[in-house]
């Protein structure tokens, strides 16, 4: 899908859609525009429901001042124009109301992108800017100034947030990479310490991980057509119970032997089709396509368990609660979290890249998930299905025990209790673990 030629109008909508769909803004709230090459601004309508915009309802705003359309033009609209006018770089901008982003604006704080690796390379710096009145020419200034002075994203006090970029899907990607993280800190400040990472743990992101030699394919059996038109299925799907985001979510599925088919890297999760998905076969990748960057951790994991048909990694923002943070996450909370998931150790940040064999190697009937350090989980299965539903109930127990410190005290099933389920299940045998909190 080539979103780049899609009409502004069409651009606008589809995102819109999204943006009001994922609950990141409300009816009467946000606006987006694009500037075409022509330098005609369009932009959301003022008035006009967020969740049942057309095509026909965007505005265009000319060169010359003239507006053409059935609507009139966003309020912010100003902003929009001073944003433009500031930099010459800019073709999208996008203005909402996320409730994570609107609490770190109305206290005064900047959401910390520091705590998965690739946060700060998508959002860069975040601005500040202090409030002044909706639609007013001094809060198009306010705004303005800041993505002057090189911002992307700008947070506005007691307001909402405006994202930037080369393009309104660049925008798009920054404003929800940056809510993502809100989400986050606010979810592991529920349980725990917030951890950050440091310069040191960035060296690792700029080094290419995902460079293999190349083949063309000559044939198409029908088991990989049915897992090319599968994984896309699983993707979305995850896409929209936002178990990954945008910029970040890697699914494979083994075909025959050791080839597997896994996701492009750098495409939008959304929109993959079963054509993006590149085949990785005899160590080599499918021709003119460039895998994701830890296609050596699956390749690894495939070579290494016959067992695992495939191969899901995501960031969920409750299960990676545990992952930024000082906090246990544990799995004995019900009988079908440990039947799923077993124990779930936590290894260390950069072990997708930097500990490939150490990381394959801990999967296995015992522990077909890992969480690694401020980066990502990791669920295996026979199947997509089974590597999905792992996925799920990952995130869903996590969510558990985060609104269990509310009521009360955690208690875990006790170790008795872990061992009969292991007996009646026919699972391995438990790894040893005191009975107590999540730590």
């Amino acid at each position: 899908m080539s979103l780049e030629l899609m009409h502004p109008r069409d651009q606008i909508v589809m995102l819109m859609e999204r943006i009001y769909g994922y609950g990141m803004t409300t009816t009467s709230g946000g606006n987006l525009s694009v500037l075409d090459d022509e330098g005609a601004i369009w932009i959301t309508p003022a008035g006009v429901a967020k969740g049942t915009l057309r095509p026909e309802d965007i505005v265009c705003v000319r060169a010359d001042g003239s507006v053409q359309g059935i609507h009139r033009p966003s309020s912010e609209l100003p902003f929009h124009k001073a944003v433009y006018a500031a930099r010459a770089d800019v073709r999208g901008v996008l203005h909402a109301h996320p409730p994570a982003l609107v609490t770190f604006s109305i206290v005064r704080q900047i959401p910390d992108t520091r705590i998965i690796p690739s946060a700060r390379f998508v959002c860069g710096p975040i601005g500040y800017a202090e409030y002044a009145l909706p639609g007013s020419d001094l809060l198009g200034a306010r705004i303005a100034a800041k993505f002057a002075e090189g911002f992307a994203i700008v947070l506005l006090e007691n307001h909402g947030v405006v994202a930037a970029g080369e393009s309104l899907f660049q925008a798009f990607q920054r404003f929800e990479t940056l809510d993502f993280c809100a989400r986050l800190i606010i979810e592991a400040r529920r349980i725990g310490t917030v951890r950050t990472l440091q310069e040191r743990h960035y060296v690792m992101f700029g080094r290419k991980y995902n460079v293999m030699p190349e083949f063309v394919p000559v044939t198409h059996s029908s088991r990989e057509r049915e897992l090319r038109a599968a994984i896309c299925g699983m993707l979305h799907r995850a896409y929209g119970q936002r178990l990954v985001t945008s910029t970040e979510g890697t699914f494979s599925a083994r075909t025959a032997g050791n080839d597997f088919l896994i996701t492009p890297y750098g495409a939008d999760r959304k929109y993959v089709q079963p054509e993006d998905l590149v085949m990785i076969a005899g160590g080599r990748a499918e021709r003119g396509k460039t895998p994701s960057r830890s296609v050596r951790l699956h390749q690894r994991i495939y070579e290494l368990h016959a067992d695992i048909g495939a191969v899901m990694i995501a960031h969920p923002p409750a299960i990676m609660a545990f992952a930024v943070s000082d906090a246990e996450f544990d799995s004995r909370t019900i009988p079908e979290a440990y039947i799923v998931l077993r124990d779930i150790p936590e290894l260390p940040y950069g072990s997708p890249f930097l500990r490939v064999e150490e990381m394959a190697a801990a999967l296995g009937a015992r522990t077909p998930v890992v969480l690694v350090e401020n980066d990502c989980i990791l669920t295996t299965g026979a199947g997509l299905l089974e590597a999905y539903d792992r996925l799920e109930v990952a995130e869903f127990s996590a969510k558990a025990l985060i609104a269990a410190r509310a009521p009360g005290d955690l208690a875990p099933i006790t170790e008795a209790q872990v061992r009969e389920l292991a007996r009646a299940f026919k699972l391995a045998e438990p790894r040893e673990q005191a009975a107590g909190g999540d730590g």
